[in-house]
């Protein structure tokens, strides 16, 4: 038991205090909270957009923005990640992390703009047909009562892809971005640690990710005591 606990002790000090490599983990846990703070606020808003687009009448619009979801869902996310930095963003002059972000966002949107659609048509038809009848335009209609009512509905729902958004983040380093995952791998390259670099990076996401499925739980529970 003293022999374990000292084989421990040594890998997290090689691997965690030597050259105050810490650093590195928190410099990377920064870059992967950049990433999914702003590809979910991307995501939000294209996936609004897509959602709207999807459940429009005119043809042209629905179309895309059945394409658009199609495409992306089926489709890897490292792929999609690859394509837009090396074939389309790579010499804009953006930052790294910036097209990260707006690659992972355009991701997300897909998703998002499912859930959206998803909660919109949960909404009750009585809704939209009482505010039209008190004279409010359709357009009024879905901005003051049926997407305020659909968000309340799919807010656990968005948490989730919070989650997953941020565990997708992982991929960053195709791309050559200093995040989470890509540290653990310049980490063992010079500790020669095979495990111990990526079981302290899987400890930190499962810490972050416990920490945001109570926040979804809360919110979830606080919302069903408002119904």
């Amino acid at each position: 038991m003293e022999r374990l606990f000292q084989v421990l002790s040594d890998a997290i000090y090689f691997n965690l205090i030597r050259e105050n490599r810490y650093l590195m983990f928190i410099s990377g846990l920064s870059v992967s909270l950049q990433l999914t703070v702003y590809a979910s606020i991307l995501g939000v808003i294209i996936g609004l957009f897509m959602a709207m687009a999807k459940l429009s009448r005119n043809r042209f619009f629905n179309r895309l923005a059945s394409v658009y979801i199609d495409v992306i869902r089926g489709t890897p996310a490292v792929v999609q990640l690859v394509i837009i930095y090396y074939a389309i963003l790579g010499r804009s002059g953006l930052s790294r992390t910036l097209i990260a972000s707006i690659a992972f966002g355009i991701n997300s949107g897909a998703y998002v703009a499912e859930l959206i659609r998803a909660g919109i048509q949960a909404v009750d038809k009585g809704q939209m047909e009482a505010a039209r009848s008190l004279g409010f335009s359709h357009a009024q209609s879905m901005r003051y009562i049926i997407i305020p009512q659909a968000i309340k509905n799919i807010l656990p729902a968005i948490i989730s892809e919070f989650i997953v958004l941020l565990k997708e983040t992982a991929i960053a380093g195709y791309i050559a971005l200093d995040d989470l995952t890509r540290v653990g791998t310049l980490i063992r390259s010079r500790t020669f640690d095979a495990y111990t670099p990526f079981i302290l990076i899987a400890a930190l996401y499962l810490y972050i990710t416990t920490v945001l499925s109570w926040i979804g739980a809360r919110v979830e529970r606080r919302l069903r005591q408002s119904d």
